[in-house]
Parts: structure tokens; C-alpha cells; sequence
């Protein structure tokens, strides 16, 4: 049994999510203790809930402590099964991170999976959906695990009602780990602006504002085609596509933010992202690690990464897998960007 204290570090339900997925690919189970403690509301939220209950359905775990605002839990996993399973968080609370703590342990079980899932989709604290189809699917495909995505309906906060659907094809004993350390050329860069039940002034101000500050032209700026009852909502995405990987940044909208400061908070993240020479930005360097984690783990060599920055978030999410699998990560900070090192723990002794 893995013991582990759900306050240090980050403290957050990266901690729970990251153990979630590493108990299940292993079959470690874990004890995790003061989960969220200091958080302004501690303990499972219903995300952090749904995560909990769709691993254990996944694996036929064996649970004590899955209930709102519990504070310690205990994971007791079985064999992954594949198969056609339906999740719903039931409020705006992220789908996406759901489909995250599940996906490590559905790739590596040995027939294909089919998901649905719901909630919100696009979240300030959560990958949106265009992040996970653009930036992180791609890269899993080049480990070997190969993941369809589709985006059935919209989900914002306060009203979620998104879903998304995922076909995840098994890829056991086939991860390869690869260095991920240049970006490559760059071949295209683009903007869209989702705004369902918003006045279309709000997007056209967000994607000018954006474009002015970035001097990207008007063929790059896009209005995304939403139905209005996906709203009301609104997301401001800036995708950097290059020879080697994909980076999605996103800005949201809410009350009292006007849509040019919306957009010149995302003009800051690609401008800090494009004068870096990293390969990742600082939250696919954090969402990156569990995957190729898996890989180096399965294949017994070592990979690395850069990024340009690391975040709390990641160094947790590092200090994590390290409690579930004989790694070790290793980071060095460089003038405008870090390398990061995942090995087997024999290999960094």
C-alpha cells in the first residue's frame, strides 16, 4: 500500500488523478490522506468524484472514502478491462480530466475502448478539449498509443453540459519513449474564438485585439461555429502548429473581463512560449510526463524533454510517478528554457 499526503507539493486533485491512473497501470494500490486540505473547499468535489468512481469501474477497484468532500481515500485496483463505458460529472466540473485519469490504463489494457463523457470541456483549470485533441493525442500517437477524439456539444462554466466522445486503441507492450526536445519549423498558426449565446462583437473584438498584438492576418483569425444553447461561453484558443508537435493556449471570457483583456492574456502565453527555444509550454510539459513515464517504464530506457517552464503542477505530478514507478526525473534549467529527464531509478542512482 502507497501511502501519500494529498496536501504537499501542489496539493491539489493532480495528486489523486495522477495516483488514480499509476495505481491502475500497476496495480500499486494506495492510501491517499488529506486530499485538497488546502484548498478554500478541501476534499472530493464531484470532478474529483467522478474521476474516482470511473477508475474504479474501470478496474473493479475495490474503494473506501468515494464520497463528497471526503478526505482520505483508499484504492484497491483489479485488472483493467477494456470496453464502452459512459461518464458524467454532472456539473461544469471538467470531462476532460476525467477522460485523463482513465486513458493511461484503457491504452495499455489489450482490446479497444470506447468513452463517453460529460461535463465541461472548457475549463480555466483544466485541458480543453482542443488541447487534448491537438497537443496531447499526437504525441501519444508517436508513443504508440493511438486515441480518436470527437466534440459532440460545448461545456462551459456554470453550466457544463458538454460531451465528448473517445475510441482508445490498445497499446500494450508497443510504447516507444522519444526524445521531444525541438520544435521543429513551424508551418501554421491560427486563432478561433468560441462565444455560443455572446454578442459576435465579443469574438471579432477578441480575435482583432489578438491578431494586432501577434500581427497574425486576418486568414488566421477564425469565429468557431457554436449553436447558441452551448452557451453562454466563451474560450479564446491560439494553436502553434509545428514540424514536431502542436501547442494550444487558451484565454476565457467571464464577467467583468473585457474581450480585450481576454485576448491580451493569451497574447502574453504565446509570446512567452514563442520566445523560448522549449519544445512544450508549461502545462503539456506537465500533462506529457505520466504518458512518456509509461513508456520509458515499459521499454527500460531513458527520454527527455524540454519546456519552458515547470510549473508546481508538474514538479507534484513528477513526485508522484516517482512514488508508483522505479524513475526518476531529473530537470535543469537553461537560459530561456528547462530539460527534463525521465530514467529508470537504477540508471539516475
Amino acid at each position: 500500500m502507497i501511502e501519500i499526503d494529498g496536501s504537499v507539493g501542489e496539493g491539489g486533485g493532480q495528486i489523486l488523478r495522477t495516483s488514480l491512473a499509476l495505481s491502475m497501470c500497476t496495480g500499486q494500490p494506495f492510501a491517499l490522506t488529506r486530499i485538497r486540505a488546502g484548498r478554500a473547499k478541501p476534499g472530493l468535489m464531484r470532478q474529483h468524484l467522478t474521476c474516482v468512481n470511473a477508475a474504479a469501474e474501470v478496474c473493479g477497484a475495490q474503494v473506501q472514502g468515494s464520497e463528497l468532500n471526503s478526505q482520505s481515500l483508499t484504492f484497491k485496483p483489479g485488472p483493467v478491462q477494456a470496453g464502452h463505458y459512459a461518464f458524467s460529472v454532472g456539473t461544469a466540473g471538467s470531462c476532460t480530466l476525467v477522460l485523463q485519469t482513465v486513458w493511461p490504463a484503457l491504452m495499455m489494457a489489450d482490446a479497444p475502448s470506447h468513452l463517453k463523457l460529460g461535463g465541461g470541456t472548457h475549463n480555466p483549470m483544466a485541458p480543453p478539449f482542443h488541447f487534448l485533441e491537438r497537443s496531447y493525442a499526437p504525441l501519444l500517437r508517436k508513443l504508440g498509443a493511438n486515441a480518436d477524439l470527437v466534440l459532440r456539444r460545448l461545456g462551459f462554466y456554470p453550466a457544463g453540459g458538454g460531451e465528448i466522445e473517445v475510441t482508445i486503441s490498445p497499446a500494450k507492450g508497443q510504447l516507444q519513449p522519444f526524445d521531444l526536445n525541438d520544435r521543429g519549423a513551424k508551418l501554421e498558426s491560427y486563432a478561433e474564438c468560441f462565444a455560443p449565446a455572446l454578442p459576435r462583437s465579443v469574438a471579432r473584438r477578441e480575435l482583432e485585439q489578438l491578431g494586432t498584438g501577434l500581427g497574425w492576418s486576418h486568414g488566421q483569425l477564425r469565429e468557431a461555429a457554436c449553436r447558441q444553447n452551448e452557451g453562454p461561453g466563451n474560450a479564446l484558443l491560439a494553436t502553434l502548429v509545428y514540424e514536431h508537435l502542436s501547442e494550444v493556449f487558451t484565454a476565457f471570457g467571464e464577467k467583468g473581463v473585457s474581450a480585450e483583456q481576454v485576448a491580451r492574456q493569451l497574447i502574453r502565453e504565446v509570446r512567452d512560449y514563442q520566445i523560448s527555444t522549449a519544445a512544450l509550454g508549461p502545462h503539456l510539459a506537465d500533462q506529457w510526463a505520466l504518458p512518456l513515464a509509461l513508456a520509458v517504464w515499459q521499454r527500460g530506457s531513458a527520454a527527455s524533454y524540454t519546456c519552458t517552464a515547470l510549473t508546481p503542477h508538474a514538479k507534484t505530478n513528477f513526485e508522484m510517478i516517482e512514488r508508483f514507478l522505479p524513475l526518476k526525473f531529473t530537470t535543469a534549467s537553461h537560459e530561456r528554457h528547462w530539460t527534463v529527464l525521465v530514467q529508470p531509478a537504477a540508471l539516475g542512482a
